[in-house]
């Protein structure tokens, strides 16, 4: 079958390509903005990419095509589509039809760490020996791809499928959330905060789309659950079928951890009170500590023995673009970090100081979200930012709202710059040798991180 995949560059859409074409499929794409890493994986794979929604870029010969829940209608792309009647579907209802059919399905929803989380929890189904199908949100460290189909199990058993189950729309044409194609036998429910405010009106209305979730859980099946999470229980409160698994910091969760270092790369790990015993490993934060219990109990739910596999989270080598370091000049450290929602900027930053100590620490931050640029989390921003010293940000033209309003409750010194070129050269005045500079975006940022360790290499 020939595919061409529209917003094939999403992380989404791009483990759906590597997919298809491990099941033999001709796949093509086109995407408004090709950039690393996707980009990457997507030529090594030999999917032609072309830039850009136009009519001609899908061929003739196509026989189905797969929209991105990025495009709507007016896309030139999406009107030629319907215009010639060609076979389309979703990403998310191609792989609940193409892939997991006869597969164990295991999903990781919540509003933050489903990426991490999901590649913990098939790092550790790998490690025991499970050879697991998955698709992440991101190009996996120690997979060096996005997506994989997998083994075909073990012992007569089914073999084993771990997808992050995002809740955002699925497609113009299907406003479900995604993960509800997924239909999984065992569920993770990371955290629940309000996000996607291009989409969802309030809180409850995510905890409905989180309830059509838990809904599609068998019996037998299983849901990890965030014990710490009011939000969660209320949407349990609305009705649950299937047993449940509560991890967390507190003694009454099922799944425990006692973090031991104060940037908690160290943590002690309890099950039912029961000590397993020690990960030690190079993730920072109380938050990643909550998305390894969380695939701890989610692997524990399928059968595999945790215990002996604690010590080997110590070589997780995590996901690019999740504080991921870009390089070191001159004493500067540089990281590109996804984090674009005020807790995910907190907890990160959080656990970054926590290594750092009295280290400089800078922020350069992209509004670009559909919610950030609403301003859905505007006042939220200035707390999230408090264990920065200084902070720099991207207010593009057409912003609506005052970043200026932000700037000023900013603890640290924070401004504004219209642009990447303005924000390298600001910054590039402010560091000096041990400090730390995170680029915070859920976009491309035009390379800003690679091109900071450019411009300082080049000053020097």
């Amino acid at each position: 079958m020939k595919l061409h995949i529209l917003g094939v560059c999403g992380t989404f859409m791009g483990g759906v390509a590597a997919l298809a074409r491990a099941l033999g499929d001709t796949v093509e794409g086109s995407d408004a903005g090709v950039y690393p890493p996707m980009s990457d994986q997507l030529r090594q794979l030999g999917i032609a990419l072309a830039e850009g929604y136009r009519a001609e870029h899908i061929a003739a010969d196509t026989d189905l095509v797969l929209v991105g829940n990025a495009l709507s209608r007016g896309n030139p792309a999406v009107e030629h589509v319907l215009n010639a009647r060609l076979a389309y579907t979703s990403g998310a209802q191609w792989l609940a039809e193409r892939v997991l059919p006869g597969r164990t399905t295991l999903a990781v929803a919540g509003t933050h760490g489903k990426t991490t989380t999901t590649s913990i929890l098939t790092y550790l189904l790998d490690a025991a020996g499970r050879d697991p199908g998955f698709l992440i949100g991101g190009v996996a460290g120690d997979f060096g791809v996005s997506a994989r189909l997998g083994g075909a199990g073990a012992g007569g058993e089914a073999p084993l499928f771990v997808v992050e189950a995002d809740e955002y729309d699925t497609a113009f044409f299907d406003k479900r959330s995604k993960f509800v194609h997924y239909r999984p036998t065992v569920a993770v429910l990371n955290n629940l905060e309000f996000d996607h405010a291009d989409i969802f009106p309030d809180l409850a209305a995510i905890q409905r789309q989180f309830h059509h979730l838990v809904r599609t859980v068998p019996g037998d099946g299983r849901l990890i659950v965030n014990g710490e999470d009011a939000a969660l229980a209320e949407v349990l409160a609305m009705g649950c079928w299937t047993p449940v698994t509560t991890f967390g910091l507190n003694a009454g969760c099922d799944w425990r951890a006692d973090v031991i270092e104060a940037d908690a790369s160290a943590f002690e790990v309890f099950r039912h009170g029961e000590r397993l015993g020690v990960v030690r490993w190079p993730l920072l934060g109380r938050h990643n500590v909550m998305n390894a219990l969380a695939a701890l109990a989610a692997a524990d739910a399928v059968g595999v023995e945790v215990s002996p596999l604690l010590d080997r989270l110590s070589g997780f080598a995590g996901i690019k673009r999740r504080l991921e370091v870009v390089g070191n000049v001159a004493g500067v450290q540089v990281y590109d970090d996804f984090a674009h929602h005020p807790t995910a900027i907190r907890t990160t930053l959080e656990g970054l100081r926590a290594r750092v100590g009295s280290g400089r620490l800078l922020v350069a931050l992209e509004p670009r979200s559909n919610s950030m640029r609403l301003g859905a989390h505007a006042d939220q921003l200035a707390p999230a930012l408090e264990a920065a010293d200084a902070v720099v940000f991207l207010h593009r033209p057409g912003l609506p709202w005052d970043a200026d309003k932000v700037v000023a409750e900013v603890r640290g010194q924070a401004e504004t710059v219209a642009d990447v070129d303005g924000l390298l050269d600001r910054l590039a005045a402010l560091l000096r040798p041990g400090d730390h500079v995170v680029f915070m975006s859920n976009g491309g940022f035009e390379a800003a991180p690679v091109r900071m360790v450019e411009l300082l290499r080049a000053r020097r």
